[in-house]
């Protein structure tokens, strides 16, 4: 996700609604509760908002050409119930869930999840957010390790889990491709190319 160290700051009886996330101030972090719990994560780093941005625009341009959705960058809220509000470093929303979206944020699931790690969202990245889009039925899940230079591509396999698809890496030459959206293709290389 972002780099930086990653707080979670609730009392262990508290739990934060999508009231109390409306009053978070806007101070350049990212606020996301997770099961009541309120996380807190520092603004992202160079190396990590040059990957946002390459994965954004090759979906992006993918989409103009198959008009088949949307793509979002953070900052932008999901409401996946009252207790849990996140910020995915990207979403893919396509023409049939449209009704997801709000003029304000996402009100349910999106299809594509993208969360990109630091050594301090590493945990929750990998294992509760992980989990949390699972059970609230995102179809798709990529977790992007910039020091490694992979993508694990996760995929519903049924109505209650996630599979590991695939373990892809720029190292081995691969491309991401999804079947949420036919005939894109992005080589690994192009995504982890540094901004300078």
């Amino acid at each position: 996700m972002d780099s930086g160290d990653q707080v979670k700051q609730a009392a262990p009886s508290a739990k934060f609604t999508y009231d109390d996330f409306l009053k978070f101030p806007n101070d350049g972090r990212r606020h996301e509760i997770i099961d009541g719990a309120h996380y807190v994560t520092p603004s992202p780093n160079t190396k990590h908002q040059t990957i946002s941005k390459r994965l954004t625009v090759a979906i992006d341009i993918h989409l103009m050409r198959h008009v088949g959705g949307s793509v979002f960058a953070a900052p932008f809220d999901v409401v996946l119930s009252d207790r849990d509000i996140v910020e995915p470093d990207l979403i893919y929303i396509s023409r049939e869930r449209a009704g997801v979206l709000t003029e304000q944020h996402v009100r349910g699931a999106p299809d594509l999840v993208v969360e990109i790690l630091s050594p301090g969202t590493r945990r929750t990245d990998e294992i509760t957010k992980r989990k949390l889009y699972e059970r609230y039925g995102v179809a798709e899940y990529w977790v992007v390790d910039p020091e490694l230079e992979s993508i694990k591509v996760y995929r519903r396999r049924d109505e209650q889990t996630f599979t590991r698809a695939a373990e892809l890496s720029a190292e081995s030459g691969d491309s991401l491709t999804t079947p949420l959206l036919p005939g894109f293709s992005v080589p690994l290389s192009t995504v982890f190319t540094p901004a300078f």
